[in-house]
């Protein structure tokens, strides 16, 4: 029995010593993974990016600060990005006194594609809607906000 508990404790020993070889070997290669891509002391694309003016006066309207989108309670659930084409809607229909008046809520169906309730009717593509003028202001609204990226 004496004769079998060296061997036990260098076979022991050394798979400690392996483990903690590969631990420090991924722990070493995780720190030199760069998720972003981007140089030293920068930040990515999407991290120096800021919402839309018209969605920092809404969420600032709302109490809540600085925030990515504005999604209220009562309205459709949709994506961040639609969240702010919608806020940016919103702005320009509100200077618009014959369009002021309508219900616009931008949604997200179960499928992924986008939905555009108007007064409670959805629509599925912009040139659907039943105003030109709020053809006009949703097409500007996307230009909008693609420009900004």
């Amino acid at each position: 029995m004496s004769d079998t508990a060296p061997l036990i404790l260098r076979i022991v020993g050394s798979i400690i010593v392996l483990l903690a070889a590969l631990i420090y070997l991924f722990w070493r290669r995780a720190r030199q993974v760069n998720l972003t891509k981007t140089p030293p002391g920068e930040q990515p694309a999407w991290m120096r990016s800021q919402p839309p003016e018209e969605t920092l006066a809404a969420t600032e309207a709302d109490g809540e600060g600085i925030s990515l989108y504005d999604h209220d309670a009562g309205e459709y659930l949709a994506a961040p990005f639609a969240e702010q084409i919608e806020d940016i809607i919103h702005a320009r229909l509100a200077s618009d006194p014959t369009l002021s008046a309508l219900e616009v809520d931008l949604g997200t169906a179960s499928d992924g594609t986008l939905e555009i309730w108007v007064d409670g009717q959805c629509y599925t593509a912009i040139d659907q809607l039943p105003h030109a003028p709020l053809r006009k202001i949703c097409q500007e609204a996307v230009a909008a906000w693609e420009g900004q990226r």
